[in-house]
Formats: structure tokens, sequence, C-alpha cells
């Protein structure tokens, strides 16, 4: 194996050996605490600029398959894993992990300390990271240490038009079609609109720059914003898509980062996480019914709302509808006044629980009363 180094920008060190392509890779190190779906994680079009640190320590049992992709390629900017499987064992893969990620050019490294790599970014939130393999790995430490603190945070980071669909495609309804609805790809998965297709849905993916006259057209019956990486601050065009739905009365439902946008969008602010929440085993309450679900995360930012209250806003009454239970992060927001909620986390389970599936057919009966 070749020799590999994980540099952060703090100085902290954890070598290992290469993974995937032989090179260099820099983004933001994150954790992400699924024990499975890493094929659905690394394809997550949400995790493009971040170096993603797996917590379980075994990954790549099941290899690689053609069928469960989250979008056409791998996002994630940088892998890191602790023992990676040395054979596959599964009768859906083609082919390895390993291989893809060097097919695809990501670079990674393994045999890192991953425990003790997510305790430091726990401990002091996430930070910039360089991966380095090869040749590169032999440079000096303050050569490489230089190298991550020349890439820009997260913070302030516009990556909508980078993962974005160019050109609007459609999904058709499976069976008959009952609802048109335009989904604003801001890093979409290809489950969310197979999900809204199997319930009647002929799901218009449009690009992040639509405007606004072009989403009303296609969401003739509902508007719904996808999830998406970067911060959501920067995304002024897609607060501005939101308002006008909002301003429409248009059934709206945004996930993950569409709930932020609309939370940007009824006046609240947003703010970025010490280390976010990622993985498939996030803990979240339902506040309308007090059911807990076991949730699927990727989210680096969150809304500043009152969780105390509902809240007066240009678009009417919005309390907030879930909140995370490890550290009562608002989750979810519903308007009171206009058909519209939204929940931070990713309901179409790829990879993750199918806890909060029943979210798509909230959206159906928001559509249906509309009518």
């Amino acid at each position: 194996m070749t020799h590999a180094v994980l540099v952060l920008e703090d100085g902290q060190m954890f070598p290992g050996q290469s993974f995937g392509a032989i090179g260099s890779a820099f983004g933001e190190a994150v954790f992400s605490t699924g024990m499975t779906g890493y094929q659905e994680t690394i394809t997550d079009p949400s995790y493009c600029g971040q170096v993603v640190i797996q917590t379980a320590p075994h990954i790549g049992n099941t290899g690689w398959n053609d069928e469960d992709d989250e979008s056409q390629q791998i996002w994630v900017a940088g892998y890191v894993v602790r023992d990676p499987a040395r054979r596959v064992s599964n009768w859906r893969s083609q082919r390895s992990l390993d291989v893809e990620l060097s097919e695809q050019n990501v670079v990674g490294i393994s045999g890192v300390d991953t425990r003790a790599l997510t305790r430091h970014l726990r401990e002091h939130g996430a930070m910039r990271v360089g991966i380095f393999s090869g040749e590169l790995a032999s440079q000096s430490v303050d050569e490489l240490l230089g190298k991550v603190k020349e890439i820009p945070d997260m913070l302030g980071a516009s990556f909508s038009q980078t993962v974005s669909t160019k050109e609007t495609y459609i999904v058709p309804a499976v069976g008959e079609k009952k609802f048109q609805v335009a989904a604003v790809d801001l890093g979409i998965k290809s489950m969310t609109p197979h999900l809204m297709a199997q319930r009647g849905i002929e799901v218009h993916v449009v690009p992040a720059d639509v405007t606004i006259d072009e989403l009303l057209e296609a969401g003739r019956d509902g508007i719904f914003v996808s999830n998406g990486p970067g911060d959501p601050a920067t995304a002024d065009h897609a607060m501005e898509l939101v308002k006008a739905s909002l301003a429409a009365k248009r059934p709206f439902f945004g996930i993950c980062f569409g709930n932020q946008i609309l939370g940007r969008a009824l006046g609240f602010t947003t703010y970025k996480l010490r280390y976010g929440h990622r993985g498939i085993n996030q803990p979240v309450m339902d506040r309308t019914t007090n059911k807990v679900e076991v949730t699927a995360h990727n989210h680096g930012f969150a809304v500043d709302a009152p969780t105390d209250r509902d809240s007066d806003t240009e678009f009417g009454r919005v309390r907030v509808s879930h909140v995370c239970l490890n550290d009562n992060v608002v989750e979810g927001l519903e308007c009171l006044d206009v058909p519209a909620f939204s929940v931070q986390y990713h309901p179409e389970a790829a990879a993750g629980p199918h806890d909060s599936a029943y979210l798509f057919d909230r959206f159906v009966e928001l559509m249906e009363g509309k009518r």
C-alpha cells in the first residue's frame, strides 16, 4: 500500500494508507455515523466540498453496484475509513469500493484512527482538511498545512450551480398522474423524485437558476426544494423562488437545504453548526404527533427559529414542527396560514431508515387540500 497522511487545519496529522486514487484532496472534514449505505452517502450531492470520515470501522463490505447511486457521480471531495473490506461479499456487487473511488479519481485514506479523528472534530468543530498520498505525502508538515489553509471555508460557500441539473427533466408518475410538481435541484438525490412518482406525482426537476415564472408553470400543483451543499446564506435566488411560491400559496415542501431556504424566506436567519448532523441514525421528534423518528441527515447549517412559540412572519404564522433530540436543533418548519412545510433531514431514506416517508404523503395531502 502507498503511504498517505491526513492533515487538519489546526495542524493535527493522521497517518494511513492510500484508498482509491493517488494524489491530494481538500475540503471540510465531517464525520458520518452511518454503519451502512456508504454508496448512497458518497453519491449524495450534499457532500460536495466535504471530506467524509466514516465512524463505522468496516467500510466496503458490500462493494459497489450500478443501481444504488443517488446521482451521476461520487461527490465527496475525499474519503476517510479505518478498515476497508479485504474482500467484497454481496450478490449485487459489481466491483469494490476502492476500484470505484479510483475510477472516479476520488482520493481517500484508510488505516486512520477514525475514532480519535471524530472525537477531535467533536471537540474542536468541523474544519478544513487535506489528504495526501504517494509522493505528496512525503512533503513537510509546513508545506502540507499551508496547502490546507489555502482552501476556502464552508461558511459562505455556494455549490448549487455545481451540483444542479443544467436542463429540466421529467420523472413520470407511476400509474395515474394526479399532480405536477416542480422540484428545484440544489443537489437532489434520485430517490426523492422516485418516491414522489410512486404517489402519482409527475416531477419536473428544474435547475437551480430557474426563473420564477418557469418554476410556477412547472409546479402547477406544488413546489419542492431539494437538499444540497453549501451555506444557505448564499442562496438568494433560491430564497426568492420560495418567496414567490409562498406568495402564490402554492403547496410547498422542502428538505434539508430546502428547509433552510424556507427559513430564510420566512425571515429567519441560519447559522453554522459546530460539526453538523450526518448519518442515518439521528433522533428527531415530530412535535405534531410527538413521534420520535430515526432519520438520515447531512447538514452543517441550521435555521435559527424559536422552538417555544409560534412566529409571525410576512407569510403568516410559523411554528417549529420537528426538533433534534440530541441538541434541540430546528429540524422542521410548518406554515399555519399558507400550505408549506419543510424538514431538515432526508425522508427519502437513501441511505437510511424509512421512518419519515410519510412526509411525502403530507405533501400530497397539501396539494389535495389546495384543490
